[in-house]
């Protein structure tokens, strides 16, 4: 199976590093990249953004296992009172 194009909104949205040799695999193999929004960012917005991704990502997981140690509490608690 052969991809001639892919379409991504923004370059970090394709590989986070080495975007250039995503890029060049992909044109030696006759695939092309559009990127819909070329905007450049100065580094400092980039840094906010990748620390707002993070913090984003490290939440979630946490409240994910917040979520399944109450699950497991509940669990407990409904299996104890089939008990009695």
């Amino acid at each position: 199976m052969e991809v001639e194009k892919i379409v991504i909104l923004y370059k970090d949205r394709l590989v986070r590093l080495g975007y250039e040799l995503i890029e060049n695999l992909c044109s030696k193999y006759g695939t092309n990249i559009e990127v819909i929004d070329n905007t450049e960012k100065i580094e400092e917005q980039e840094l906010v953004e990748d620390l707002i991704q993070i913090i984003t990502v490290f939440s979630c997981k946490l409240k994910g296992k917040r979520a399944n140690k109450a699950k497991k509490m509940i669990k407990e608690l409904v299996d104890d009172d089939k008990d009695l």
